[in-house]
């Protein structure tokens, strides 16, 4: 079987990987947009979750192609392997997921082992990766710990792999924005032992246009943070849909009760539920109705990785994820403005990491993270690392008519002073 896909071209399927595809926990990614609410943004990132499976699936078989290519003998069975495990790599995703588990904190994240085996052990994918033999290798491969020394895992899950080299381009070309990667990097794919590694070696000396490809690569995955990932209305509008999450997991919640849900049935079954409560909280649909009608809170109060420097981690350590401490600075900043439950958001990130930075990379010296190499390489992937990090930001949101007066709350409450200024 062949799939025509806008960023891959004719993806080929095998036997094994279409069965994979027709079960109902892959086809319900197709549900699932790839960026959640980066639409609101740039209108053309509905992509979903689907597209990208297929799209990591495509540069996996690429890699293992390139690896050939080096010298390699990787066997049928390891491909297959490779395959199915990026096929099914976001199985595991919930709606929205990335804003309330890897922000917010309110539940683990999607890749936690007993999520993963709860989506690759049940249901009809669970069968089929029975029947295929590969139900405990692709759930190995999925919980690896980094580094671990597996090649076959870090195909698709590492720093630089088949996820990153089809989401770079997917989300680029999605979203209209003029980025792209030159294919050579595939020839850079080696092993060293059983890890996967970046050569960038030939003739026994160092290429610089390997690294040239590398340190691109890492340029377009911060330039997609800073224009589309970290846009203020993004994160506005991720921010209501978390909040709206908080409200319901109060009155009892799971993260169990999203599993099989899509972006639109979450919403209808998020307003609805109710859970030990009475009915069903008016502030959680009206969360998610100023979403869906793009009627966003607004920024009032913006702190900055630059202008707070160290005094940065204090914010993170007291209001960043699921706590007390950020649930009563959203209810004394509500209450000093007499809004509404829900219509106060604080939204504290933890501190980021730039994982790619510490891709490794083979030298006519030996192996090393990319980070840890002699000048200048080093020092280039220092210094995208920290303007990486420098993209953090601290967010008050409230209703536009209140932004002003909630500025001043938060200068008072925080005693740090507001680093946005307003629009009135």
């Amino acid at each position: 079987m062949i799939i025509r896909d806008p960023v891959q071209g004719d993806i080929e399927f095998s036997q094994g990987e279409r069965r994979v595809l027709d079960t109902p926990e892959i086809q319900r990614l197709r549900g699932i947009k790839q960026l959640g609410t980066a639409h609101l943004v740039y209108p053309g990132c509905v992509h979903t979750r689907f597209d990208h499976s297929l799209g990591t699936l495509a540069m996996a078989k690429r890699i293992v192609a390139a690896l050939r290519k080096n010298g390699y003998d990787v066997s049928a069975e390891d491909e297959e392997a490779v395959g199915v495990t990026a096929l099914v790599h976001d199985v595991s995703h919930i709606p929205f997921g990335h804003t309330f588990e890897d922000e917010r904190s309110i539940f683990p994240r999607h890749d936690n082992p007993r999520r993963l085996e709860a989506f690759l052990s049940a249901g009809q994918l669970g069968h089929v990766l029975y029947e295929l033999g590969l139900q405990e290798t692709v759930l190995k491969f999925l919980t690896a710990k980094k580094g671990e020394g597996d090649w076959r895992a870090e195909v698709v899950a590492s720093t630089i792999d088949a996820d990153l080299l089809d989401y770079l381009r997917r989300d680029s070309y999605f979203a209209g924005l003029s980025q792209a990667y030159d294919d050579r990097i595939l020839s850079a794919f080696t092993l060293d032992g059983d890890r996967l590694v970046m050569s960038m070696v030939k003739h026994h000396m160092d290429r610089p246009d390997t690294r040239s490809e590398i340190m691109h690569l890492l340029r377009m995955r911060y330039f997609l943070t800073e224009r589309v990932y970290t846009h203020h209305a993004k994160i506005a509008s991720g921010a209501m849909i978390s909040k709206a999450v908080e409200l319901a997991v109060g009155y009892g919640l799971r993260e169990e009760h999203l599993y099989g849900l899509t972006d639109a049935t979450f919403f209808d079954f998020l307003a609805r539920f109710r859970g030990t409560a009475a009915a069903p909280d008016p502030a959680v649909a009206d969360l998610l109705t100023a979403v869906l009608e793009r009627r966003l809170l607004k920024r009032a109060y913006v702190l900055t990785a630059v202008g707070l420097g160290d005094r940065r981690h204090q914010l993170i350590a007291r209001y960043s994820g699921l706590g007390s401490a950020r649930e009563e600075l959203e209810e004394r900043i509500r209450q000093a403005l007499g809004l509404a439950p829900g219509q106060v958001v604080v939204y504290c990130p933890p501190a980021w990491n730039f994982k790619e930075v510490l891709v490794p990379v083979k030298t006519s010296r030996g192996v090393f993270p990319l980070g840890e190499l002699d000048q200048p390489l080093a020092g280039e992937a220092h210094t995208m690392r920290q303007q990486y990090e420098l993209l953090w930001r601290f967010f008050v949101f409230v209703p536009a008519a209140q932004a002003v007066r909630a500025g001043r709350v938060c200068e008072d409450l925080l005693g740090e002073r507001n680093e946005y200024t307003v629009s009135r």
